[in-house]
Protein backbone atom coordinates (compact mmCIF):
# COMPACT_ATOMS: atom_id res chain seq x y z
CA UNK A 1 0.00 0.00 0.00
CA UNK A 2 1.25 3.30 -1.25
CA UNK A 3 2.09 5.26 1.94
CA UNK A 4 3.14 8.68 -0.01
CA UNK A 5 2.18 11.67 2.14
CA UNK A 6 -0.17 9.47 4.89
CA UNK A 7 -0.28 11.42 8.41
CA UNK A 8 1.89 14.33 7.67
CA UNK A 9 4.85 12.58 6.28
CA UNK A 10 6.24 12.70 2.84
CA UNK A 11 6.11 10.07 0.01
CA UNK A 12 8.25 6.44 0.66
CA UNK A 13 11.31 6.97 -0.79
CA UNK A 14 12.26 10.10 -0.91
CA UNK A 15 15.72 11.51 -0.43
CA UNK A 16 16.70 12.02 3.30
CA UNK A 17 16.97 16.17 4.16
CA UNK A 18 18.18 16.90 7.58
CA UNK A 19 17.52 20.07 7.84
CA UNK A 20 14.07 19.50 6.90
CA UNK A 21 14.24 16.45 9.96
CA UNK A 22 15.63 18.79 12.61
CA UNK A 23 13.04 21.38 11.76
CA UNK A 24 10.23 18.95 12.31
CA UNK A 25 8.06 20.13 15.00
CA UNK A 26 7.62 16.53 16.35
CA UNK A 27 11.55 15.95 16.52
CA UNK A 28 11.93 18.84 18.44
CA UNK A 29 9.56 18.41 20.94
CA UNK A 30 10.94 14.94 21.47
CA UNK A 31 14.43 16.51 21.77
CA UNK A 32 13.09 18.68 24.83
CA UNK A 33 11.97 15.44 26.25
CA UNK A 34 15.03 13.47 26.12
CA UNK A 35 16.64 16.87 27.44
CA UNK A 36 14.20 17.12 30.63
CA UNK A 37 14.46 13.82 31.31
CA UNK A 38 18.24 13.57 31.15
CA UNK A 39 18.17 16.00 34.11
CA UNK A 40 15.55 14.56 35.92
CA UNK A 41 16.73 11.40 36.73
CA UNK A 42 20.33 12.96 36.46
CA UNK A 43 19.15 15.51 39.81
CA UNK A 44 18.42 12.74 41.73
CA UNK A 45 20.52 10.07 40.87
CA UNK A 46 23.19 12.26 41.71
CA UNK A 47 22.44 14.15 44.71
CA UNK A 48 19.38 12.41 45.45
CA UNK A 49 20.12 10.16 48.50
CA UNK A 50 22.61 10.53 51.19
CA UNK A 51 24.44 8.09 53.86
CA UNK A 52 23.05 8.10 57.48
CA UNK A 53 25.38 7.79 60.61
CA UNK A 54 25.11 3.86 59.96
CA UNK A 55 26.03 4.32 56.59
CA UNK A 56 22.79 3.46 54.87
CA UNK A 57 21.38 5.29 52.22
CA UNK A 58 17.94 7.26 52.18
CA UNK A 59 16.52 9.64 49.63
CA UNK A 60 16.39 13.42 50.01
CA UNK A 61 12.89 13.48 49.63
CA UNK A 62 11.54 12.80 53.26
CA UNK A 63 13.19 9.83 53.47
CA UNK A 64 11.12 8.26 51.26
CA UNK A 65 12.37 5.74 49.03
CA UNK A 66 9.57 5.49 46.71
CA UNK A 67 10.03 9.31 45.79
CA UNK A 68 13.47 9.11 44.49
CA UNK A 69 12.59 5.81 42.37
CA UNK A 70 9.77 7.40 41.15
CA UNK A 71 11.62 10.26 40.13
CA UNK A 72 14.31 8.09 38.62
CA UNK A 73 12.35 5.61 36.93
CA UNK A 74 9.48 8.33 34.91
CA UNK A 75 13.13 10.06 33.75
CA UNK A 76 14.83 6.92 32.50
CA UNK A 77 11.97 5.18 30.71
CA UNK A 78 11.13 8.63 28.95
CA UNK A 79 14.73 8.86 28.04
CA UNK A 80 14.71 5.57 26.66
CA UNK A 81 11.27 6.34 24.79
CA UNK A 82 12.18 9.99 23.72
CA UNK A 83 15.43 8.16 21.82
CA UNK A 84 12.89 5.49 20.54
CA UNK A 85 10.61 8.06 19.35
CA UNK A 86 13.56 10.19 17.28
CA UNK A 87 14.39 6.68 15.60
CA UNK A 88 11.11 6.66 14.26
CA UNK A 89 11.06 9.86 13.22
CA UNK A 90 14.22 9.60 11.24
CA UNK A 91 12.41 6.05 9.55
CA UNK A 92 8.85 7.24 9.25
CA UNK A 93 9.49 9.01 6.10
CA UNK A 94 10.72 5.28 4.38
CA UNK A 95 6.93 3.55 6.28
CA UNK A 96 5.59 2.56 2.72
CA UNK A 97 2.51 1.41 4.22
CA UNK A 98 -0.63 3.54 5.82
CA UNK A 99 -1.28 0.89 8.48
CA UNK A 100 2.56 1.05 10.31
CA UNK A 101 2.25 5.31 10.28
CA UNK A 102 -0.98 4.83 11.60
CA UNK A 103 0.42 2.68 14.34
CA UNK A 104 3.09 4.33 15.25
CA UNK A 105 0.96 7.54 15.18
CA UNK A 106 -1.03 6.01 17.53
CA UNK A 107 1.97 4.46 19.41
CA UNK A 108 3.16 8.42 20.23
CA UNK A 109 -0.21 9.66 21.11
CA UNK A 110 -0.92 7.67 23.57
CA UNK A 111 2.46 6.90 25.49
CA UNK A 112 3.01 11.00 25.14
CA UNK A 113 -0.27 11.51 26.73
CA UNK A 114 0.18 9.02 29.55
CA UNK A 115 3.75 10.51 30.33
CA UNK A 116 2.34 13.88 30.69
CA UNK A 117 0.11 12.24 33.38
CA UNK A 118 3.01 10.44 35.51
CA UNK A 119 5.19 13.47 35.32
CA UNK A 120 2.06 15.74 37.04
CA UNK A 121 1.71 12.80 39.39
CA UNK A 122 5.36 13.13 39.93
CA UNK A 123 5.91 16.32 39.84
CA UNK A 124 3.10 16.74 42.97
CA UNK A 125 4.65 13.92 44.57
CA UNK A 126 8.01 15.37 44.86
CA UNK A 127 6.51 18.51 45.50
CA UNK A 128 4.62 17.68 48.63
CA UNK A 129 7.57 14.77 49.64
CA UNK A 130 10.13 18.25 49.44
CA UNK A 131 8.08 20.07 51.43
CA UNK A 132 8.02 17.79 54.63
CA UNK A 133 11.77 16.71 54.07
CA UNK A 134 14.23 18.79 56.45
CA UNK A 135 16.53 20.77 54.76
CA UNK A 136 19.94 18.77 53.84
CA UNK A 137 23.14 19.60 56.78
CA UNK A 138 25.06 21.74 54.48
CA UNK A 139 22.67 22.24 51.71
CA UNK A 140 23.49 18.87 50.30
CA UNK A 141 21.62 18.22 47.37
CA UNK A 142 19.21 20.87 47.37
CA UNK A 143 19.56 22.70 44.04
CA UNK A 144 19.91 19.06 42.30
CA UNK A 145 15.84 18.42 44.30
CA UNK A 146 14.46 21.32 43.18
CA UNK A 147 15.84 21.03 39.74
CA UNK A 148 14.27 18.00 39.65
CA UNK A 149 11.38 19.07 40.75
CA UNK A 150 11.05 21.93 38.09
CA UNK A 151 11.69 19.72 35.15
CA UNK A 152 9.47 17.48 36.08
CA UNK A 153 6.52 20.07 35.68
CA UNK A 154 8.27 21.40 32.27
CA UNK A 155 8.02 18.23 31.29
CA UNK A 156 3.99 17.91 31.99
CA UNK A 157 4.19 20.27 28.81
CA UNK A 158 6.38 18.71 26.72
CA UNK A 159 4.61 15.26 26.45
CA UNK A 160 1.18 16.93 26.23
CA UNK A 161 2.58 19.03 23.56
CA UNK A 162 4.23 15.91 21.65
CA UNK A 163 0.51 14.24 22.03
CA UNK A 164 -0.79 17.60 20.46
CA UNK A 165 1.08 16.60 17.54
CA UNK A 166 0.73 13.39 17.39
CA UNK A 167 -2.77 14.31 17.43
CA UNK A 168 -3.17 16.73 14.74
CA UNK A 169 -0.43 14.16 12.56
CA UNK A 170 -3.47 11.57 13.20
CA UNK A 171 -5.92 14.15 12.30
CA UNK A 172 -4.28 14.68 8.94
CA UNK A 173 -4.01 10.74 8.32
CA UNK A 174 -8.19 10.55 9.26
CA UNK A 175 -8.81 13.57 7.15
CA UNK A 176 -7.42 11.94 4.47
CA UNK A 177 -8.46 8.53 4.44
CA UNK A 178 -11.73 10.10 4.28
CA UNK A 179 -11.33 12.73 1.47
CA UNK A 180 -13.03 11.53 -2.36
CA UNK A 181 -10.53 10.56 -4.35
CA UNK A 182 -12.40 12.10 -7.51
CA UNK A 183 -13.92 16.22 -8.25
CA UNK A 184 -16.94 16.89 -7.39
CA UNK A 185 -18.56 18.61 -11.14
CA UNK A 186 -19.32 21.93 -10.57
CA UNK A 187 -22.92 23.49 -9.79
CA UNK A 188 -24.66 24.18 -12.76
CA UNK A 189 -22.10 22.63 -14.79
CA UNK A 190 -22.74 20.87 -18.32
CA UNK A 191 -23.81 17.22 -18.54
CA UNK A 192 -22.28 14.44 -20.18
CA UNK A 193 -21.58 15.18 -23.86
CA UNK A 194 -21.64 13.27 -27.07
CA UNK A 195 -18.94 11.66 -28.65
CA UNK A 196 -16.96 13.71 -30.89
CA UNK A 197 -18.38 11.77 -33.86
CA UNK A 198 -21.76 11.40 -33.31
CA UNK A 199 -24.26 13.75 -35.28
CA UNK A 200 -27.41 14.83 -34.56
CA UNK A 201 -29.71 13.55 -37.39
CA UNK A 202 -31.41 11.28 -36.50
CA UNK A 203 -31.61 7.76 -37.57
CA UNK A 204 -33.98 6.75 -40.08
CA UNK A 205 -35.58 3.48 -40.13
CA UNK A 206 -36.95 1.43 -43.67
CA UNK A 207 -40.44 2.16 -44.44
CA UNK A 208 -43.58 -0.38 -44.32
CA UNK A 209 -43.09 -3.45 -46.95
CA UNK A 210 -46.38 -1.76 -48.34
CA UNK A 211 -45.25 1.44 -48.38
CA UNK A 212 -41.82 -0.04 -50.35
CA UNK A 213 -44.21 -2.06 -52.58
CA UNK A 214 -46.23 1.13 -53.77
CA UNK A 215 -42.97 2.83 -54.44
CA UNK A 216 -41.77 -0.10 -56.06
CA UNK A 217 -45.34 0.01 -58.41
CA UNK A 218 -45.03 3.85 -58.88
CA UNK A 219 -41.58 3.37 -60.30
CA UNK A 220 -42.55 0.79 -62.81
CA UNK A 221 -45.51 3.04 -63.98
CA UNK A 222 -43.65 6.01 -64.89
CA UNK A 223 -41.17 3.18 -67.09
CA UNK A 224 -41.76 3.38 -70.36
CA UNK A 225 -40.63 1.14 -73.34
CA UNK A 226 -39.08 2.91 -75.86
CA UNK A 227 -41.13 3.18 -79.22
CA UNK A 228 -40.01 1.55 -82.84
Amino acid sequence: MDGGGAYGGGKAGAPFDPIAFVQRPQVIIKAVCLLFSIIVFGCISSKGYREDINGKEYCLYNKDTNACQYGVGIGVIAFLASIGFLAGEYLFEQMSSVKTRKHYVLGDLGFSGFWAFLYFVGFCYLTNAWNKSETPKDGYGVNNLQAAIAFSFFSIFTWAGSAWFAFQRFKQGTDAAFAPSYEADPVGGAGYTSYPDATDAAYQEPGYPQQQQQQQQRGMGEFQAPAY
